[in-house]
């Protein structure tokens, strides 16, 4: 990337007011400080008591306050305040496990700490290179992470700019040239002058794309389905309801407090926290194998993923060059080549292409030992090749290595060896392949000895990785800013396959459902940019696909940022590490195996739940209502459908610890099919309760007292409730699985609760004999642990599973 036209050194030192050769003083900082901020891009933050308040608004919460409103109008204060327990434990649960997030991206941040050595008053120190500002001094040195945009005031750079560009092969800087910020010097030392930090670097304005880029949650999805489902079902059951009760003279004002209620129990008050609870559970079991996830819908998110957008450079490949093909020409070995190559490169230069030939050298075995470098004139870009000086065997010769036509003038060649250079060139070409060739001059004779073949080669784990995302169902698509044959290349060495398209083509298309369709069925993509990473990931999501980005550069943030699950590898930038929803803090990529089976078993999880949820709705409403046409009293009351949101709902968050087996395939959210198979199970448990009311009415005598009975009805729904997620948290036999202990503990200590305030009473709840208490939690037992589970088992071979 070439500099733009900038203002003279002189200029630059002259306005940022320092003198070069002692820094700024404290004085100077702190000042230049309150003026420029911190030297960090600066995320937008909500407060923490904004963030709380939030958490009041959404349907959920308003329908709990609307509720709250009309209970309070009519007095009916028990009511009251469980209702307004409801919603303040459904806020701080939810707002809790948000905060708990936050603070897992926050000690990310710490850990992603940047150090610079600054000129301040006349004495070099280590400072935070976030305490920069414009007009320090810097000194920077090979392996140095660039702090800030700086302008060379002395020595040469080479820097490495993938993380910006997204390109291997590193750029030369030297006095009076920009430097970005994020680029890694690979050689050589300089000092500069900062010109540019936090939001006004370079950096900072290709992250700006970020704050814009902003996933749309499955979740909201989800919960909206579930509330629409629940709240139509019930409506409808309460007019009918209203109408039976109106016309057996019973006045409307009497009905409103238990339809009121009834709505409110439609609402999966508990499903936001139990989405939250389950998917932060899921992020520590994550985390304990190398993934941090920093939002923790990413995690449920990974369920549903069904393609994963990797960045060649640095995700895919290891980010250095490699020689994957050499070619003795002229009678020379391929050892030979490797050892002239080596020779005219420099080890403590850092320099990608002469380690290339130096760790080849070294793996083949290849002697250096009798050469003696006398001289070593490194690459430059006016000659595009390396020389050195050797001795070997009492006489000096010279060795040369650079760009094959560079080496070829130097040479005289006869036709046959230009047709085998050409030949060699052109099959590297179809490899993907970068060429180099190498030469000697021995008494102004030059000579070409060979060509090798560099490469950028995969990652150990990355065949691996896409074999078992594949196994998954997940559909790998790579992404790179490299030319079209090292793409595809690399495509087919890694199976991601060879059907690579060039965005410098698709950039002509206009009609982004070709676009769309283009980003569908290519296996990668070639010659990209940072916006075009994002256009892809929007297009591929345009297409209803639920997609994952990995990255480790500033170029793949707005992409990470947008993907549903936006993947950071250890060794990203802190930007594109703020931008991804999870980050790899061990190296290599198999953990996102980890991270699809663990969202896909929180997807189980949640499923169980919102299962269970609507089961439990459809059961409580349809017998209320059927109850109230057979025997013409409530069977329940407003204080036991409350009680029983509070014993059932949040104990059933408890099914985010449950054992869980993943899917082999994608999961998508399924809603209709969900509400329609659960009903057909609710109907069944509608049935057993009117059986085991008719039991209560006929042979406990229960019309006489309907305090009882409301107990009793009471009972009947508590059993059945937490009995029937035994059922449905398997889709086999319920006994195929153990319940995690949690769970399993949650559920009979559930059960004894309400079997002993049942038995002893409470304000609000009538006690009834044990032995009644009794008879129910049996038939429960036989009802949904025998009879509903078969049922259960009939219907999922119908209808399939989720």
């Amino acid at each position: 990337m070439k500099n733009e036209k900038l203002p003279s050194l002189d200029d630059v030192i002259r306005e940022l007011g320092v003198d070069v050769s002692k820094g700024l003083s404290d004085e100077e900082v702190r000042e230049r400080a309150r003026k420029y901020g911190y030297n960090e891009v600066e995320e937008k933050k909500e407060s923490s008591i904004k963030r709380l308040l939030k958490k009041f608004t959404g349907l959920t919460s308003y329908m709990l306050e609307v509720t709250m409103a009309l209970t309070l109008v009519m007095k009916n204060f028990l009511d009251f305040y469980v209702v307004t327990a409801l919603l303040l434990l459904n806020v701080v649960l939810g707002y809790a496990q948000e905060e708990r997030a936050n603070r897992a991206l926050e000690a990310l941040k710490q850990k992603l700490h940047v150090n610079a050595r600054a000129l301040r008053g006349g004495s070099w120190k280590v400072i935070p290179a976030r305490e920069l500002v414009p007009g320090d001094i810097v000194r920077v040195r090979a392996g140095d992470f660039v702090p800030a945009d700086i302008r060379i005031l002395e020595g040469d750079l080479d820097v490495d700019q993938s993380a910006l560009t997204g390109e291997s092969l590193p750029v030369s800087r030297k006095r009076e040239d920009l430097v970005y910020s994020g680029s890694i010097v690979r050689r050589g030392e300089a000092t500069g002058i900062v010109v540019g930090t936090g939001s006004r670097t370079y950096f900072g304005r290709t992250t700006e794309l970020v704050n814009v880029a902003r996933p749309k949650l499955h979740m909201e999805e989800v919960i909206s389905q579930v509330v629409r489902w629940l709240l139509v079902m019930v409506v409808v059951l309460l007019v009918a309801g209203a109408t039976i009760s109106v016309l057996n003279g019973v006045g409307i004002i009497q009905v409103v407090p238990l339809a009121l209620v009834l709505l409110v129990s439609a609402i999966p008050v508990a499903l936001p926290a139990m989405f939250t609870i389950t998917m932060a559970i899921g992020s520590l079991e994550l985390a304990k194998k190398g993934v941090l996830v920093t939002r923790l819908s990413a995690s449920e998110d990974a369920a549903s993923m069904d393609t994963l957008c990797a960045d060649k450079t640095g995700t895919i490949t290891e980010n250095r060059l490699a020689v994957v093909e050499v070619v003795g020409l002229n009678g020379h070995s391929e050892d030979e080549v490797l050892a002239y190559g080596a020779l005219a490169s420099e080890e403590a230069n850092q320099d990608p292409i002469d380690i290339a030939f130096i760790r080849s050298a070294r793996e083949r075995g290849v002697d250096l030992s009798k050469y003696k470098v006398k001289q070593f004139i490194p690459f430059d870009p006016s000659t595009k090749r390396t020389e050195a000086v050797i001795a070997l065997d009492g006489k000096e010769v010279k060795v040369v290595k650079g760009a094959v036509n560079v080496i070829m003038q130097l040479c005289k060649l006869d036709e046959d060896t230009k047709k085998k250079v050409e030949n060699a060139i052109s099959e590297m070409a179809e490899k993907g392949y970068r060429s180099l060739a190498v030469g000697i001059i021995d008494d102004s004779r030059a000579e070409l000895i060979g060509m090798v073949g560099l490469y950028d080669r995969p990652r150990s784990d990355s065949k691996q990785l896409i074999e078992e995302l594949k196994a998954l169902g997940v559909s790998v698509k790579m992404l790179t800013g490299d030319a079209r044959p090292i793409a595809a290349q690399m495509g087919r060495l890694v199976g991601i396959g060879d059907n690579i398209a060039s965005f410098s083509e698709l950039r002509k298309i206009k009609d982004e459902e070709k676009v769309a369709e283009v980003a569908e069925q290519a296996s990668g993509f070639a010659e990209i940019y940072p916006e075009d990473k994002y256009t892809i990931v929007k297009a591929l999501q345009s297409k209803g696909h639920v997609v994952g980005m990995t990255g480790d550069g500033v170029n793949d943030a707005p992409a990470l940022k947008q993907a549903e699950v936006g993947i950071a590898v250890s060794t990203a930038t802190d930007v594109a590490k703020a931008a991804a929803s999870v980050v790899l803090t061990r190296e290599g990529l198999i953990n996102i195996v980890d991270l699809v089976k663990t969202g896909r078993m929180i997807y189980q999880r949640i499923v169980t739940w919102i299962f269970n949820k609507v089961v439990k709705t459809f059961q409580i409403v349809v017998f209320v209502v059927a109850a109230l046409f057979l025997w013409h009293v409530f069977v329940v009351n407003a204080f036991d459908v409350l009680l029983l949101l509070f014993l059932i709902d949040f104990v059933t968050i408890s099914i985010s610890t449950d054992n869980v087996r993943y899917s082999r395939k994608p999961d998508r959210w399924d809603i209709n099919w969900l509400v329609k198979v659960s009903m057909l199970i609710g109907i069944a448990s509608v049935v057993e309760s009117l059986f085991m009311m008719y039991i209560g009415v006929r042979y406990f005598g229960l019309l006489g007292n309907i305090s009882a009975l409301n107990t009793y009805g009471f009972d009947i729904l508590m059993f059945a409730g937490m009995l029937t997620i035994l059922v449905v948290r398997e889709r086999g036999p319920f006994w195929a699985s153990a319940p995690s202990r949690t769970l399993a503990v949650s559920i009979v200590a559930d059960i004894a609760l309400a079997t002993l305030i049942s038995w002893h009473g409470i304000p609000g709840l009538h006690p009834i004999p044990i032995i009644e208490v009794l008879v129910l939690l049996g038939l429960a037992v036989l009802f949904n642990l025998i009879i509903n589970d078969f049922i259960k088992r009939a219907i999922l071979s119908r209808y399939g599973t989720a």
